[in-house]
């Protein structure tokens, strides 16, 4: 089937839920549901190719997540450790972000942090939070400016952690789930929302065309 948009987003944010559901659901270990959830994002990531849009952030792991049994943790540490590896062989810019301070922050991704990095013809940029905290975003503007600084439309967003992210057009997340969980605060605080029912490892090209259609029906008036 031919896919025709009249707008498609510039970015889009990818909340990628219910990897240990789908582990549940086929007698598998909790843990065991992370790797599945590579393959998908490749596909996505071809298909974003395709259809011509600029930049992708993928929601890897957050410092809450860490709090989960320790064989999780690791699965999905080295779930994305796999997935940047994988595509250090692409077209991308990959950034990662994600609090490097930390034990939990896999040391094979320190060379993707804090400056993007370019692979082949780098002709998609590819965000990959890893170890992220919203709050450790935010503070980190709030160390930099200090007491003195001015706190304005350009200063703030200028100074966090996850600078280089530029704003959300299009949020999807799978797995049902109704909430943002931490996903970049000041990127996304314009952006539409599309949910889906289905797991991430259940992963459909078709599920991006719905969310495109659905977006390209939306008003966007980043306020105004």
């Amino acid at each position: 089937m031919q896919h025709k948009f009249k707008r498609i987003p510039r970015h889009i944010g990818v909340i990628p839920d219910g990897n240990r559901r789908w582990a549940q659901q086929r007698g598998l270990p909790k843990e065991a549901g992370y790797h599945y959830g590579i393959d998908p994002g490749f596909a996505l990531y071809r298909q974003c190719l395709e259809l011509g849009i600029e930049e992708i952030t993928f929601y890897g792991f957050t410092q809450d997540n860490t709090k989960r049994p320790h064989e999780q943790c690791r699965a999905f540490q080295k779930a994305c450790v796999d997935a940047v590896m994988k595509l250090t062989e692409g077209d991308a810019a990959l950034l990662v972000v994600g609090n490097t301070e930390s034990p939990l922050f896999p040391r094979e991704l320190l060379p993707f942090t804090p400056k993007r990095v370019i692979f082949g013809r780098g002709l998609m940029k590819i965000n990959f939070l890893v170890n992220y905290s919203w709050q450790w975003d935010l503070s980190t503007a709030l160390k930099k400016l200090g007491l003195e600084g001015t706190f304005n439309k350009s200063s703030f967003p200028e100074n966090i952690a996850s600078a280089d992210i530029s704003r959300i057009d299009l949020i999807i997340r799978w797995g049902g789930r109704r909430r943002l969980s931490g996903f970049l605060p000041v990127q996304t605080i314009y952006a539409d929302f599309y949910i889906l029912e289905d797991l991430w490892p259940d992963f459909l090209p078709e599920h991006l065309y719905q969310a495109l259609h659905w977006y390209e029906e939306q008003d966007i008036t980043l306020g105004g």
